[in-house]
């Protein structure tokens, strides 16, 4: 048997890793600044982390949702406490995409409605509903196709109050910061008036933090920057810091089922243990003001680069936006300078997604690489 071939590959094979340096099988170290497309919050390997799964698998590694996890609602009550959500209910899950999916079905549910409202270069995931509230049609197929999303501009203020006084719409789906789309953003105006138009129509808002949440853009969730609050957030990626997990924020308005939203591997017991330890260490290393500090040294560092004509995004998810297609300097990075940087829709945008507790000196070599690299 051979491996289904759908991901193009740099000729990389890493074996190793720590903090933001990788190691691959020929002993060359690379330093990681994407982690993993923002899923490493708190570095590779931890040692807080790492401690916490192996107690954690010396005790029990799974079991069903069918008994008492008492970890489950620990994780509930920190996540509430850091996150300053604290009048949300957590349902565990198992990614981003089953997040986003099983946040479109809460509001379908909530409100007897199908038809969902997106934005251009939005991303939400692969599956069912969240591929089709995903702006590419590459990667939907016609069986996505039957459900009704309506694509709209980001900051249209006018298509946005003709499309929801429709009264069609069980939900709203939006990324504070665009991830894969290009780092984009609504400006505070216009996510108030998104939010202010769902309460009026009874739609659910949905902030998809999947990529943007646990501290990335400086503060805890993105869409905390403008001063709203959605009825439903969906998390993941940085959640588990590697280890396959993410969850939807339910807003206690929502009453709860049972049978409502199920899962069979979801808040498991080893996904819980990595997901406090990833909570624990971003309070004891204060990693989201790190976040915070960085972006604007980031920025600072940026401006002294001629090529860069615009950098985009808030604290850790940060783009720089050039005035050519960044392919190729992408692989000049990894096969010359040996850093991992990222790639979004927009081609001409780099993508710095490291994990949150990198250094100033960090940043500093990363621009001297990049200088480097555009010789």
């Amino acid at each position: 048997m051979k491996l289904f071939d759908v991901y193009p590959l740099y000729d990389v094979t890493p074996v190793k890793a720590k903090g933001i340096e990788v190691w691959d099988d020929k002993g060359q170290k690379y330093l990681d600044f994407y982690g993993g497309h923002a899923v490493i919050s708190i570095g590779h390997t931890h040692p807080h982390y790492v401690k916490r799964i192996k107690e954690q698998l010396d005790e029990m590694a799974f079991y069903s949702n069918s008994v008492q996890n008492p970890l489950q609602q620990q994780l509930a009550q920190k996540l509430g406490e850091l996150s300053g959500c604290e009048d949300y209910d957590l349902f565990m899950c198992n990614s981003g995409a089953e997040a986003n999916e099983n946040a479109l079905k809460m509001a379908s549910f909530h409100t007897g409605k199908s038809k969902v409202i997106a934005f251009t270069n939005s991303f939400h995931g692969r599956t069912s509903a969240a591929v089709a509230a995903t702006d590419n049609p590459s990667i939907n197929a016609p069986i996505n196709k039957q459900q009704e999303v309506t694509f709209l501009p980001l900051n249209d203020f006018d298509a946005f109050e003709k499309a929801i006084e429709s009264d069609a719409h069980c939900a709203v789906i939006i990324e504070a910061i665009q991830g894969v789309g290009g780092l984009d953003e609504p400006t505070t105006e216009f996510f108030q008036f998104i939010a202010n138009k769902c309460k009026e129509h009874h739609v659910v808002l949905i902030a998809d933090e999947v990529q943007s949440g646990y501290g990335r853009s400086g503060k805890f969730f993105a869409f905390q920057h403008h001063g709203i609050e959605p009825d439903i957030i969906s998390i993941a990626k940085g959640m588990g810091n590697g280890f396959p997990v993410g969850g939807i924020l339910i807003h206690e308005k929502f009453k709860p089922s049972y049978g409502l939203l199920g899962t069979t591997f979801g808040g498991n017991h080893l996904a819980c243990a990595a997901s406090l330890a990833v909570l624990e260490v971003l309070e004891s290393e204060n990693l989201i003001e790190n976040a915070s500090e960085l972006g604007a040294y980031f920025r600072e560092k940026a401006a002294e680069i001629p090529e860069i004509k615009k950098v985009k995004g808030r604290g850790l998810m940060i783009g720089l936006e050039l005035d050519f297609e960044v392919a190729a300097l992408r692989k000049k990075m990894i096969v010359e300078q040996h850093m991992f940087t990222g790639s979004a829709k927009n081609k001409k945008l780099l993508r710095f997604l490291p994990a949150l507790n990198i250094t100033k000196e960090h940043i500093d070599l990363f621009f001297e690489a990049l200088k480097k690299a555009l010789q």
